[in-house]
């Protein structure tokens, strides 16, 4: 350790990648300005990378300082900069430089969501610091608040566009009327998006994120084994147009709360009405709003992704880190003194909208409205597109996209109330062709993964509406939501319906016929 204010504050970088290597940059070109800001000079003493070549596009990087010895950069310095990713070695390296003495900045949300309560108190029983506010939202100050700003204060939830990447994606749907796929494939040409974006696009960055933000808002440990996940990949160019009719938008968000039943992490794709703050956040960049007991609301904004953005993160905590080492302290623990409990899914609330292909026969519309009134899950609105999206040989008719939107209800009901009605078998009770017409429903959502697909709303703001409403679905509701004996009702009267519509064009047909004659 440095021990007076001619030695230089020693900073260590493990991994020279995006990151990496810009944070080499801002420290090495802005050394002056920051040892200025600092009250000590400090020097960027080591780079680890798995191969010394990796920096030569990197002319700041000095090559004498390029190791492949990660462990003695992490053993040797008196900051260690952990940007290497991943969570097994970066624990090892990490834990070895806090107990050589070394304070530790980290963008590893991986590393904190699986880890970050033992490094936490690694950290503080060995008195370094341990900071890590490019971990969640870029370059966006959003983490230093949260652990010391707001520290007097009940933080109760947070809400939030976490992930620059998948919020480019959406945009891209959105503002373009694009496919998933092809939007992807821009993400990644740009850069938005890396080679293998499976972590952003599943939703597993932001579940790291959220597992960090609910275990530093609410003071117990919470980490990604805890934490609810849905990505992005079933969405649709329908479900965005859809979305818009209704005049909302689609974000992937990552949400906590803390509630009566306990502590509550997920990540999913919601729908957001078009007036709300969050449905003009565009491109690559992230906002989080805060609710806490006094404060109220607060929303943070800003530059969620990118090296530079992320650099900026992290050679602000060196600055913060230095300036303790300087004055001979530490900054603040992060201190899990509660252990609260995990709330089960089902606590958590909200309206659906989910998303059928069907074909157009008789009687659909009131099994699949019963399957949901048996599971408790009640209809808000329906609405069939008259435009078919795909075609299928077996079926010489029309397939439509029927999109229903529930009241509140659990995702856990929602999937079951789903999953029953992919498994619906009413042939012996439906007329032939209703019967056949719902076994290719079941067929149709088998076959293709994105026929089928739920897109939960945040329960407090999103009271989702369909914009066309089925004039009958009340009375369908009404019926359905009684019996399997009334709903057994309902659909033979539909079956009658059919036969009387039918008998009617045969008289109609017979009165054309006796017209022709008689003219």
């Amino acid at each position: 350790m440095a021990r007076n204010n001619e030695t230089p504050i020693r900073v260590g970088l493990l991994g020279a990648g995006t990151v990496g290597s810009q944070t080499a940059r801002l420290i090495v070109e802005q050394k002056d300005e920051l040892s200025a800001r600092i009250g000590r000079p400090v020097e960027l003493t080591g780079v680890a990378c798995l191969d010394p070549v990796e920096t030569d596009p990197f002319p700041w990087i000095d090559k004498a300082i390029v190791t492949t010895d990660t462990m003695s950069v992490a053993t040797n310095s008196d900051i260690v900069i952990e940007l290497i990713g991943g969570t097994g070695v970066a624990r090892k390296f990490v834990l070895a430089a806090i107990e050589s003495g070394a304070s530790v900045v980290t963008a590893n949300k991986a590393l904190l969501a699986k880890y970050g309560p033992e490094i936490y108190s690694a950290a503080e029983a060995k008195g370094v610091d341990i900071y890590f506010e490019a971990a969640v939202g870029g370059a966006i100050p959003f983490l230093r608040p949260l652990r010391e700003s707001l520290v007097g204060d009940k933080v109760t939830s947070m809400l939030g566009i976490v992930n620059g990447t998948t919020n480019y994606i959406l945009d891209e749907m959105t503002t373009k009327g694009l496919q998933f796929d092809d939007v992807l494939k821009d993400a990644q040409a740009k850069g938005y998006a890396e080679a293998d974006p499976t972590g952003d696009i599943e939703g597993y960055d932001a579940a790291n994120k959220a597992a960090i933000m609910a275990t530093l808002g609410f003071h117990t440990s919470v980490t990604i084994d805890d934490v609810s996940v849905e990505g992005i990949t079933k969405i649709t160019a329908d479900d965005i147009a859809a979305a818009t009719a209704e005049h909302k938008v689609i974000k992937l968000l990552a949400v906590v709360e803390n509630g009566e039943a306990g502590v509550s992490a997920r990540v999913y794709p919601a729908l957001i009405d078009e007036n709300h703050p969050l449905a003009s956040v565009h491109g690559s960049f992230s906002a989080v709003f805060v609710k806490a007991e006094a404060a109220d609301d607060l929303m943070f904004y800003g530059r969620g992704a990118g090296g530079a953005p992320t650099a900026s993160a992290v050679v602000g905590d060196v600055v913060t880190e230095a300036r303790h080492i300087a004055a001979g302290c530490t900054g603040p623990s992060i201190p899990l003194y509660k252990n609260l409990p995990k709330a089960p899914i089902t606590a958590s609330k909200a309206a659906f909208a989910v998303r059928f292909l069907i074909h157009d026969k008789p009687g659909v519309l009131a099994a699949i409205a019963a399957e949901f009134a048996k599971n408790g899950v009640s209809i808000n609105g329906v609405n069939q597109d008259l435009k078919p999206s795909v075609t299928d040989p077996g079926y010489d008719g029309e397939i439509q996209q029927l999109r229903l939107v529930t009241h509140l209800t659990d995702e856990v009901t929602l999937r079951e109330t789903v999953e029953a009605v992919q498994g619906l078998d009413y042939a012996s009770s439906l007329a032939s062709e209703s019967g056949t017409a719902l076994g290719d429903i079941v067929s149709s959502t088998n076959q293709s993964a994105g026929q089928i697909q739920s897109i939960a709303t945040a329960a407090e703001q999103q009271a989702a509406t369909s914009e066309e409403i089925n004039k009958s679905i009340d009375e369908i509701n009404a019926i359905a939501g009684q019996t399997d004996e009334l709903a057994g009702a309902s659909l033979a009267a539909l079956r009658r319906l059919e036969e009387l519509a039918v008998s009617l064009s045969g008289l109609i047909n017979e009165l054309k016929d006796q017209s022709v004659e008689r003219g």
